[in-house]
């Protein structure tokens, strides 16, 4: 499993962000397909971006998309993470 750990690399955010969006849905009590189907994004793209192997990009409006879809602020989805 690659840990993306590197806190000094500028895609360190998209990991930050993407295992945020899998705590967020969890606590929603949300599959990814259930968060698929409420915010028309792909499941694919999805699993993508809370995987700890792939790296995916998301932009600004995702972000924001995701936040209004699951109810909570934006800033939830880029906290420090607890290791």
């Amino acid at each position: 499993m690659v840990m993306r750990t590197n806190t000094k690399d500028e895609n360190y955010i998209y990991y930050i962000f993407g295992q945020n969006l899998k705590k967020q849905r969890k606590l929603k009590g949300l599959t990814q397909e259930q968060l698929a189907d409420k915010s028309t994004y792909n499941i694919g793209f999805i699993k993508n971006l809370e995987s700890k192997k792939v790296h995916q990009t998301a932009s600004m409006g995702t972000a924001y998309k995701f936040s209004q879809v699951l109810g909570i602020p934006i800033t939830e989805l880029f906290k420090d993470l607890e290791e």
